[in-house]
């Protein structure tokens, strides 16, 4: 007798040759073409003509790297300004005021109930 795992029980059971020899997931045929490559497609078709190919952007990353390893004294995560500063300053009071919150909501748990 074939056995056959199955995804719905999660248990072996019995099946036919043909079922037990062909798993679930796999189909018998291979795309014989492989698919273009995601990061490295052009935004514009290339004509014929032998224009230049222009990618999804400018490679931005040599500026970051100047940008990120001067040593000013700044801290890494508030290094491109005025965003970083409302984000950090936007995540700490939320911080603050969360604790604060589980600290009320822990007073008033401790209370005892007047009935």
């Amino acid at each position: 007798m074939y056995y056959k795992f199955s995804g719905f029980t999660q248990k072996l059971t019995g099946s036919s040759s043909t079922t037990a020899y062909s798993p679930q997931g796999l189909r018998p045929s291979v795309p014989v073409e492989t698919p273009a490559m995601v990061f490295a497609t052009p935004t514009k078709v290339v004509s014929e003509a032998g224009a230049t190919v222009e990618y999804m952007g400018a490679n931005k990353v040599p500026e970051f790297q100047k940008l990120f390893q001067t040593s000013d004294g700044v801290p890494i995560h508030l290094k491109r300004g005025v965003p970083d500063k409302l984000l950090y300053r936007t995540t700490m009071a939320l911080t603050v005021g969360g604790a604060l919150y589980c600290l009320v909501a822990l007073y008033i748990a401790a209370q005892p109930r007047n009935k």
